[in-house]
């Protein structure tokens, strides 16, 4: 089904219910929700994210909680991912009038590597982890068409209390408290209004407003930094080189819009860093950092910060902020390094928010030091420099005391012995031909891990090699290739993952050595993964 049926059933001047415009989806995020609706009739509706919406169902009578036991479901337009949180009053003469309650949401386990695929083929098994529900269930579809069932398979479950059945799981609020305090849709705009007082009190017509993505101010393409291997002369400024996500703060009151270098939107990741910054309160402006999060010495680490994204841990975050872009409604671009670094010294900020230490100018004194306190690197800034949008000019470097940089997973290899998921991922970069294969990492996983990785590749199945340099005749005598035979034992995946990988150095056939797994990024995009070179 398509959105385009959502749409279709829908006044969006007339109800509350989210827009398409405002949806956004998470790669490798299987999230569900269950919505108790009072429409015509009370049913719940039981919905699933997957391939960029929700897919959707009907069940009259709710879940079934005992082994084999079945319940009708109506398969209905997919929806929004937006939804998955909408909780409201649906106004009489709109396409499901009545009283929406979140009754349960969480995140779902595809039980097979390929769940777009069962369910088109009209069967789909999975596991939910929500607040009140807890197992397997499965989803079968019958001969009428938009006619399945909804099974209860692996182990039984208790059903929720009388308490629980009639709670939301995000308010609190049963259906009749939520009928009578909920936000409802008035002349075109949406207003926090209590049903008893609207006999009495005239509300005037507004216009629906939509809030696009940087409507506050044009996004700003991040300035980049040149790697090189030592200090070069002239007079340079240098800071830490954090190991995070870098991230565009555009700040106007209390609306804060966090934004990666590719435009992802950084705000529903980090929450804490959205608070801080309301708190703040800037009138007009837009910062430039890095979010990080912090081991028990105070270093950066992406690989807690990956576990903080997949909420396996809950480590210390930072925004380290090392430029100011606009400040008062005013460009700042085109003052110097000096200039901007003053005003960005000027400001008030408050935990978790920080101004980046300013190490001096000592590059070769600065970089030992960095090393013997086992820190990324470090970032060199040419003193009088602008700020140069999108640009790696060399104005801005980088100096790496450890190999590590992105790369594209192409595909991974079966497990062996007692690992469960996959053995290891098969990495490429771009060069002038596509996306050229350097080499596999086994290392840097455990359990949790391998899980949350191998529920992302579900969407990403192919039947086709993306890398155009296999298969090789022989293995390489430095890195560890892959032969025509070694291939019928790979499983593909769409180019789409990008992921961080730490190694002891680049073997003369181009190949990575001692690779180590460090996380995903969502802040890089596939097509932009080349092999760093470094510069004098």
């Amino acid at each position: 089904m398509s959105l385009k049926e959502y749409i279709g059933k829908r006044d969006f001047s007339a109800t509350p219910e989210p827009d398409i415009a405002e949806s956004t989806s998470y790669p490798g995020k299987f999230r569900f929700v269950i919505q108790k609706h009072a429409a015509s009739r009370l049913h719940y509706d039981f919905r699933l994210e997957l391939g960029g919406a929700l897919k959707s169902w009907a069940v009259p009578k709710g879940l079934p909680y005992k082994k084999g036991e079945k319940r009708l479901a109506v398969q209905v337009e997919d929806h929004p991912v937006t939804y998955i949180d909408f909780e409201g009053v649906i106004p009489k003469g709109q396409y499901g009038a009545g009283t929406v309650m979140v009754w349960d949401t969480g995140m779902f386990e595809p039980l097979s590597r390929t769940p777009l695929k069962d369910l088109a083929n009209g069967k789909l098994h999975v596991e939910l982890h929500g607040k009140k529900v807890e197992g397997e269930w499965f989803l079968v579809r019958l001969r009428d068409k938009g006619q399945w069932l909804l099974i209860k398979g692996g182990v039984g479950m208790r059903p929720p209390s009388k308490k629980e059945e009639n709670r939301s799981v995000i308010s609190g609020l049963g259906m009749e408290e939520l009928g009578k305090s909920a936000k409802v849709w008035k002349s075109g705009a949406r207003r926090e209004t209590d049903r008893r007082e609207q006999s009495t009190e005239h509300v005037e017509p507004r216009k629906k407003e939509t809030v696009k993505p940087h409507a506050m101010s044009a996004f700003i393409e991040p300035m980049k930094a040149r790697l090189v291997s030592e200090p070069p002369e002239g007079d340079w400024h240098y800071e830490i080189k954090f190991d995070g996500f870098r991230a565009l703060a555009f700040c106007r009151g209390r609306k804060v819009e966090l934004y990666s270098r590719n435009e992802n939107d950084l705000g529903r990741k980090f929450p804490e860093v959205v608070k801080a910054l309301r708190q703040i309160c800037f009138d007009d402006a837009i910062l430039d950092g890095e979010i990080v999060a912090l081991d028990k010495k105070g270093k950066s680490s992406f690989q807690l910060l990956q576990a903080y994204e997949m909420g396996s841990g809950r480590p210390p975050l930072a925004y380290y902020v090392f430029d100011v872009l606009r400040f008062d409604g005013e460009q700042l671009l085109r003052l110097t390094l000096e200039e901007r670094r003053a005003r960005l010294e000027s400001l008030k900020l408050t935990e978790p928010i920080r101004i980046s230490p300013s190490l001096g100018d000592d590059g070769d004194g600065l970089l030992k030091q960095a090393r013997k306190l086992g820190v990324e690197g470090l970032i060199g800034k040419r003193s009088g420099s602008f700020y140069e949008s999108g640009r790696r000019s060399g104005a801005w470097i980088k100096l790496k005391l450890q190999q590590e940089q992105e790369f594209v997973v192409g595909g991974f290899t079966e497990p062996a012995g007692s690992r469960k998921y996959f053995g290891a991922l098969l990495l490429g970069i771009q060069d002038q031909r596509g996306l050229a294969f350097v080499g596999k990492v086994g290392t840097g996983f455990d359990g949790r891990l391998l899980r949350h990785l191998y529920k992302c590749f579900c969407e990403l199945d192919s039947d086709k090699c993306p890398f155009h340099n296999l298969p090789e005749k022989n293995r390489q005598h430095y890195g560890k290739g892959i032969t025509i035979s070694q291939m019928k034992l790979c499983h593909w995946l769409k180019p789409e993952i990008v992921c961080q990988v730490r190694f002891s150095e680049w073997t003369r056939d181009g190949s990575l050595r001692q690779p180590v797994f460090l996380g995903l990024r969502e802040d890089k995009e596939a097509k932009d993964v080349v092999r760093e070179k470094v510069t004098a």
